[in-house]
């Protein structure tokens, strides 16, 4: 993966963008070094957009928060944030702006870099599993979800419904698994790949976001994702394959 992978490091402390460059290029990456938000938007105005942003929260001018949502808006690559701010409101607004994932610091460029493997995986589908072997396209209430092409469908007329790579990743864990109980644990090792914390939000927050999305485009499957309590959530509609 590495060989062919291009990071964005997005971060104005001189040293921490240095040596997080250096180790990311040790490990087989290729490394563009950014100081801000105006650098970033030349890189992408000329392209080819990087394969994924390591994106620091506290940037002089415009900070990472608005960054990263304005990323999300246009369907730019998946981002890991990089925040000294280690609260559970801070990291739920992180996730609610559009970040695929969060490192607090000072943090272990060993844990950020299995952080950035996770994310890349996710966002190629290398990483998905699911339980109707040989389908590729699924169907639940007014949606096709398109397993092969990571795409998702509302039906009448035909439109595709724009999600990050985290959404499309727990929407596929619910129509790979109907009816059946998932747990916030189980959920966030299948779509995140780590063990959750304490009070650890990030499922609720990707489930409001993807019921919101859903709801947004007049899809009735935003009311099948359901809420257990003290449980964790159910896609309650059937699943159905769909010819291709």
């Amino acid at each position: 993966m590495a060989d062919s992978t291009t990071i964005a490091i997005v971060e104005d402390d001189d040293d921490i963008r240095t040596q997080l460059a250096a180790y990311l290029e040790g490990e087989g990456f290729r490394v563009m070094s950014l100081d801000g938000g105006a650098h970033l938007d030349q890189l992408l105005a000329v392209g080819p957009a990087p394969d994924l942003i390591v994106l620091d929260w506290m940037l002089p001018g415009e900070d990472g928060l608005s960054i990263c949502r304005r990323l999300r808006e246009v369907g730019g690559p998946p981002v890991v944030m990089l925040t000294a701010k280690d609260e559970d409101i801070d990291r739920v607004l992180g996730l609610e702006m559009g970040a695929d994932d969060y490192v607090s610091k000072p943090f272990s460029p060993r844990v950020l870099l299995a952080r950035i493997r996770a994310v890349l995986r996710r966002a190629s589908g290398a990483g998905a599993t699911t339980a109707c072997t040989g389908t590729e396209r699924l169907a639940v209430a007014d949606l096709v979800v398109d397993l092969a092409a990571r795409t998702v469908t509302i039906c009448g007329p035909a439109t595709e419904i724009p999600l990050t790579s985290a959404e499309y990743d727990l929407l596929h864990c619910f129509v790979t698994r109907p009816q059946r109980v998932l747990s916030r644990d189980q959920l966030l090792d299948w779509t995140r790949g780590r063990v959750a914390y304490a009070f650890d939000r990030t499922i609720d927050v990707q489930v409001s976001r993807l019921r919101h999305k859903l709801d947004a485009a007049g899809s009735q499957a935003a009311g099948q994702i359901k809420t257990v309590r003290n449980a964790g959530y159910i896609l309650a509609a059937p699943v159905k394959a769909v010819a291709s």
